[in-house]
């Protein structure tokens, strides 16, 4: 019998958007984002499983329509991480990976990187997440979360400032943004809702900034490939040059 780790990969699927009403089912090509989601998690060898967790009516016919495996959660839900632990108390798993429904070039590579920890140093790996290093225009845009991390590759603080700061300018600092990729450990998970939101994660409004907070490591790997979020139209039309080519 084997002895791996059972991983469930969950993509939070929310219809309603500021920017972009009902991202998660636009079209690229002939297929909804979270399709292209959905298809690119499959494909992991490291995932036992993945399901689409819905708020909507809208978005359920859209995944039973492509075959895509969904399940209903409460539209009440502020962000993916508390429509996980929904999903965690229906179903049964030693790890979940939250894979953004908004991220159709999402890579195989991306989820394999994403779960090395769990498998290369399974004592010390509660949590993890992905890197990429961007260039200064990028590093200024708040919407892009900055990381900093220390020589064990452990987040040391997130940021939407342009962290870290260069006193001297000169030029040679490198910023990393956070790709919104996590897996963690049932267990952690659990803890996580039940600790109120720390000062530091309601001024950034990153509420990855409360596992640091109560002492929690994020082992955070770099990665050479980014990501496109679609959360506006013009998103939704670099994803399709990409992927339509």
């Amino acid at each position: 019998m084997s002895n791996d780790p059972k991983i469930l990969g969950v993509i939070p699927a929310r219809l309603k958007s500021s920017r972009l009403p009902g991202k998660v089912i636009k079209l690229i090509g002939n297929k909804p984002v979270v399709v292209w989601v959905y298809e690119a998690a499959r494909r992991s060898k490291r995932l036992s499983d993945v399901i689409v967790a819905v708020d909507s009516l809208e978005v359920l016919a859209v995944c039973e329509q492509f075959c895509v495996p969904a399940i209903m959660t409460s539209p009440e839900h502020r962000c993916g991480s508390d429509r996980l632990n929904e999903v965690m108390s229906k179903c049964a798993a030693d790890i979940y990976v939250n894979i953004q429904g908004d991220e159709p070039t999402l890579r195989t590579e991306h989820l394999d990187l994403l779960l090395s920890p769990f498998f290369d140093r399974p004592d010390e790996a509660f949590v993890s997440t992905l890197m990429v290093e961007i260039d200064d225009e990028a590093a200024a845009d708040p919407n892009n979360v900055k990381v900093i991390v220390d020589s064990l590759s452990r987040a040391l603080y997130f940021s939407r400032f342009p962290l870290p700061y260069d006193r001297d300018g000169s030029g040679n600092i490198r910023r990393y943004k956070h790709i919104g990729l996590y897996a963690y450990r049932r267990e952690v998970l659990a803890k996580f809702h039940t600790w109120p939101p720390s000062d530091l994660e309601l001024a950034e409004s990153l509420e990855q900034l409360r596992f640091l907070h109560n002492g929690v490591p994020i082992h955070v790997l770099k990665t050479e490939f980014n990501t496109i979020g679609v959360d506006t139209a013009e998103d939704l039309e670099r994803a399709r040059a990409i992927l339509e080519a």
